[in-house]
């Protein structure tokens, strides 16, 4: 039995990234050699174990022959016979094909040190079409080393095109799907990821309503850059500046799918696309069973982002509207997200990324105001029922006016935009 560190823990030790966990594969065994050494069996389409003091994964070497669609369509062989060099050939690119024996050796068969070196993301063999999965995920280490200008390999972009033609990633669980999402948003470029989805076709396939917002028009006074397709990966560029959460990101990405529902001869206007784009962000949230909290914040944020940009200008009703459809009434830590997303649309626009933006905390210190306002007293009047959240409202559309009336007579040249 021999037991070798493989894949990301080892390319990114050579990137001198940092490493999070640890895999390892090992090779003349057997199932039963693993328990009788007190290894835990969790695999249940191949044996993989868990060691009994680490509790890391530790897998048999094996091959897999493709039998079926989607990333799940394998039949999987291991036998004690099988070679590190055979279970590493199955792997998805030649950075991720790499081992490290017990002394430290670099095992390297497929050229994964020269790709590291070469700043190359390169499949391992013509194997790569045979899960579609592979699409997102060689998409998504683009997102992850990106900065340090790394590239998909033009070959192996061809290959995730002809995956895509193909029609396999179809295949894809919206839970696999859904999990490569959220992870590429979390990662230091995931405007990278969706270009290169693009670029592949796959965007088209998973995410249709992202990809038709590339080529529509915006108002160039507003929008320098033009295109509403080149301004949702801007913003996601200026979501990860502000260290946004990865649900924010998520909402940034579909805060504008309403543009792509715009009339032809409105165009470059995009006259309320926030409702326009309510629908798509719904389907795109339901096709991917994305958590309740990443929907709510996208719908929040795709409905009411131009009252946040307008802030400074809204009344005291319109202000009210704002918190209530957003929920910062109930949850006012929720909308610090609000804010975030709406600071990375405004920041999101050539020549206009070092702007700042004095509505989030003009909108801090309103929502501040109206949250003083409780039943307390109305309830001390003897109001009862909805008699009581009359009153409440009335009092929080008296006191955010006042809000209003107090910032402007304070106004000595803050910036408007």
């Amino acid at each position: 039995m021999e037991t070798y560190l493989v894949g990301g823990a080892v390319r990114d030790a050579l990137l001198g990234y940092p490493v999070y966990e640890r895999d390892w594969v090992v090779v003349g065994s057997t199932p039963q050699e693993m328990l009788d050494a007190g290894f835990r069996q969790v695999g249940r389409d191949f044996p993989v174990f868990l060691h009994p003091d680490t509790g890391e994964e530790y897998a048999l070497a094996r091959t897999e022959r493709k039998q079926g669609h989607g990333h799940q369509g394998f039949t999987v062989h291991c036998a004690p016979h099988v070679t590190l060099e055979q279970d590493l050939l199955r792997r998805d690119l030649t950075v991720n094909a790499l081992a490290q024996a017990a002394d430290g050796t670099i095992i390297d068969p497929y050229g994964g040190q020269r790709d590291l070196a070469e700043k190359r993301l390169r499949h391992v063999s013509d194997a790569f079409v045979e899960d579609p999965l592979r699409v997102l995920r060689t998409a998504r280490f683009a997102a992850r080393y990106a900065h340090l200008g790394f590239a998909v390999a033009g070959e192996t972009l061809a290959l995730m095109s002809e995956l895509t033609a193909q029609g396999e990633l179809a295949h894809l669980s919206s839970e696999r799907v859904w999990r490569e999402l959220e992870r590429a948003l979390g990662e230091q470029n995931p405007d990278v990821f969706i270009s290169v989805l693009k670029e592949c076709g796959a965007l088209a396939a998973l995410l249709p309503e992202v990809d038709a917002l590339f080529g529509v028009p915006q108002t160039p006074a507003y929008h320098p850059e033009i295109d509403t397709g080149l301004h949702t990966l801007m913003c996601l560029q200026q979501a990860v500046l502000l260290e946004a959460p990865t649900a924010v990101r998520f909402a940034v990405l579909l805060h504008d799918l309403g543009k792509a529902l715009t009339p032809a001869d409105e165009l470059p206007r995009h006259i309320a696309h926030e409702q326009r784009g309510i629908k798509p962000v719904k389907r795109v949230c339901e096709r991917l069973k994305a958590p309740n909290q990443f929907r709510s914040l996208a719908l929040a944020v795709c409905e009411y982002h131009l009252h946040c940009h307008r802030a400074l200008e809204l009344r005291g009703t319109t202000l009210l509207k704002l918190f209530s459809g957003t929920g910062a009434l109930r949850q006012a830590e929720n909308f610090e997200d609000f804010l975030l997303a709406c600071e990375a649309d405004a920041r999101g626009r050539s020549g206009l990324e070092q702007r700042t933006y004095p509505q989030a905390d003009y909108l801090r210190g309103a929502l501040a105001a109206a949250t003083q306002v409780t039943a307390a007293p109305f309830t001390a009047q003897g109001l009862q029922g909805k008699a009581i959240g009359q009153a409440m409202e009335k009092e929080r559309i008296r006191v955010l006016e006042q809000y209003r009336a107090d910032y402007s007579a304070a106004d000595t040249g803050r910036p408007r935009q």
